[in-house]
This record gives structure tokens, C-alpha cells and sequence, in this order.
């Protein structure tokens, strides 16, 4: 064989070779990637949750946001899984304080109006509209004045400074470690992440 011949083999050869390898490196990535994907689309809905799903629906109807049922009850899984008897945790925005409602059908009407109530302020914006659901209208008009729309900077930043304003702070649980990282323990500024995830778990029921 000639000298020429068995160079352009060799060639040819670690060509190959290379290829290969970034083949499989690219199969492993996705693989990942398809994995980091479906863990995300995983976010379980429980049946305590969809037992709910007639009287969110007919509040929805009440309130017109029919149209966002699986908002609802992605926001019900987020504040209760369900359980208790305020299970859209809507007592604050019905009375000032926590746990006055004792009555689930109460808890919906009363958490399904406050949302139609933040969707018509937030003009639209789904996600500004959530956030304020667990943050309160304040933020819509912190949004207004700052960013004009819903952001996560923006949730943490809104977090941070009621945070820093307020005289007792033992009152923020706080249960995120990221959040307490950046003194943002003022309400949920992962709110809108988890809701949309459990949206698309109830869309998977």
C-alpha cells in the first residue's frame, strides 16, 4: 500500500473516531436535557386538588376567567395541595388575616374572585397576575412603575424591599433557602415558576 494511501486512511479513521464521539456526546446531552424537561412537567396534581375542579369552574364562570380553570387549581395545589378548609388560602384578601374563612366553597369564591380582580389590573398579564395573587395588588403597581411587566427580578426585588420595610419580620417564614439568601422573604418569588408547572400537571390529568 502506498504511503499516501495508508495517510488517508488513517485520516479518514480519526475522523470518523471524532465524529462518532460527538455523536455521542450529543446523545447524552439530550438525553439530559429530555430528562431535566420531563422532571419539570412532572409536578403532581393531587386528587384532593381536581375534587375541587366543579366548584372552581363554577366560580370561574361567576367571575369570568373561565378560561383559566387550570390556573386555579395550579394556584389551589401551590397554597394548600388542597387540604384545610381555606384551600386557595384566599382568607387574607377576604378579611386582613389568616385563617378567617372556614369554609372551602367560601375559599374558592373568594380566591377565584381576587384573581379575576388581579387579572383585570394586571391588564392582561397572566404571570403579573398570579404573582400579585400571592403578593397582593401592590405589586401590579410596583410593576406599573418599574419593569411595566411581570419579571422575576422584579418579583424579587418587590419581595426584598417590603421585606427590609417590614417592623416585624418574624412574622415571614420563609421557607425557600434561596430566598432567605437574599432577605426576599416576603411572600413567594418563585410563585409564578411552581404555578406553571402545576398547570401543566393539571393538563396531564
Amino acid at each position: 500500500m502506498k504511503p499516501k494511501t495508508k495517510k488517508a486512511i488513517k485520516q479518514t479513521a480519526t475522523i470518523v473516531f471524532v465524529l462518532c464521539g460527538l455523536l455521542i456526546v450529543l446523545s447524552v446531552v439530550s438525553l439530559d436535557g429530555q430528562h431535566e424537561s420531563d422532571n419539570r412537567q412532572a409536578a403532581f396534581v393531587s386528587d384532593q386538588v381536581l375534587e375541587y375542579q366543579p366548584l372552581v369552574e363554577k366560580y370561574a364562570a361567576k367571575y369570568d376567567v373561565s378560561d383559566h380553570v387550570d390556573v386555579l387549581l395550579a394556584m389551589m395545589m401551590q397554597e394548600s395541595g388542597g387540604r384545610g378548609d381555606d384551600p386557595m388560602q384566599a382568607s387574607e384578601s377576604y378579611c386582613g388575616e389568616r385563617n378567617c374563612i372556614e369554609d372551602p366553597e367560601r375559599s374558592i369564591e373568594q380566591g377565584v374572585y381576587y384573581f379575576s380582580e388581579t387579572l383585570a389590573e394586571a391588564d392582561g398579564d397572566l404571570k403579573l397576575a398570579v404573582q400579585s395573587y400571592n403578593f397582593g395588588k401592590g405589586f401590579i403597581d410596583y410593576v406599573n412603575a418599574n419593569s411595566g411587566i411581570y419579571t422575576q427580578e422584579a418579583a424579587v426585588n418587590f419581595s426584598q424591599e417590603m421585606y427590609a420595610a417590614a417592623d416585624n419580620k418574624k412574622k415571614f417564614r420563609c421557607p425557600r433557602e434561596e430566598a432567605k439568601k437574599m432577605d426576599a422573604c416576603y411572600g413567594d418569588i418563585y410563585y409564578v415558576r411552581d404555578v406553571t408547572a402545576y398547570m401543566e400537571g393539571v393538563a396531564e390529568k
